[in-house]
């Protein structure tokens, strides 16, 4: 390969588009991990694939289109999904990487509800992420059955699907993520705590703090020109008041219900019960239909 050289781009099978070669380079990685990701460690995920999975050289070039990447899901450009969206209406975005459960979904109420006669735009990444997580196939039968079981009670809901894939680089992901949903009409924006956050994979500790998202797109609010909105966490304190936020619950003494995780996958593999407080039904039907091929 050389400069001057065109490369035919391809996506499963599929001519998309043809790359003239302009630069050809061996990237200094350590740099560009410790530049992205705030980290050259390989227990990072995304570091590990960057540096020991990726090509030894880059290419860069102009490139041109030939047709857009067709994909096994319903995917509409920044341009169509705007044309959705009522003029002159706040849009409250909302990005996320797992099936939506009942505490995101309070949270997605509670987001819509505070910024005004507002739509709420749920835009999930449906790329691959991490391993462990849903496989972006089946989290869109999650989101396509949540938004049919919903959408009567909340018009106000709008649902796109985004082809990304999580890179799990913390505080300048977030930001990424903000400056691709203002193209999508969002003026609002989401920030949840850790947000594309990730943990050493060999000993568990975070590599970015909690809050760390939030103040990098609140420090960027003004220059991106999107208000980061962001909530505690939701929780679950019985039938009678249902799920408050985390501060609330704490300040009252109640006693927060808790299904982790981990026991949540547990039990759908084993076919136990999983409570209707913590999981909507259509949800954990697919999922269990699905089996381990599930997960990535």
């Amino acid at each position: 390969l050389k400069q001057g050289d065109k490369i035919l781009l391809r996506w499963e099978g599929q001519d998309v588009a043809v790359l003239e070669a302009s630069s050809i380079w061996k990237p200094n990685k350590v740099l560009e991990a410790k530049e992205v990701y705030g980290t050259a460690e390989l227990e990072h995920p995304t570091v590990h694939a960057l540096i020991a999975e990726q090509g030894q050289f880059y290419v860069g070039g102009k490139l041109r289109g030939l047709v857009s990447p067709k994909f096994k899901y319903i995917v509409q450009t920044p341009s169509e999904v705007r044309a959705t969206l009522p003029a002159g209406k706040d849009v409250v975005a909302f990005q996320n990487r797992n099936p939506i459960h009942r505490a995101h979904f309070e949270l997605l109420i509670c987001a819509q509800r505070d910024v005004k006669d507002s739509i709420l735009l749920v835009h999930p990444t449906c790329g691959p992420t991490q391993p462990g997580d849903i496989d972006g196939l089946v989290r869109i039968d999650t989101y396509e059955a949540l938004r049919k079981e919903t959408e009567a009670q909340y018009p106000m809901f709008r649902w796109a699907y985004l082809p990304y894939s999580m890179k799990m680089a913390g505080p300048r992901e977030a930001i990424q993520h903000m400056i691709i949903r203002k193209n999508f009409g969002a003026t609002h924006f989401i920030i949840g705590r850790d947000m594309a956050g990730t943990k050493s994979t060999i000993t568990g500790d975070d590599f970015y703090g909690a809050y760390d998202a939030q103040e990098m797109g609140k420090k960027h609010s003004a220059e991106l020109g999107v208000t980061v909105t962001h909530y505690e966490n939701m929780v679950y304190v019985g039938e009678e008041e249902g799920y408050v936020a985390e501060s609330v619950a704490k300040k009252a003494g109640k006693k927060v219900v808790k299904l982790s995780g981990t026991e949540f996958r547990r039990r759908l593999r084993a076919g136990e019960d999983i409570p209707n407080w913590f999981a909507f039904k259509s949800v954990v039907d697919i999922l269990r239909k699905a089996g381990d091929s599930a997960f990535c």
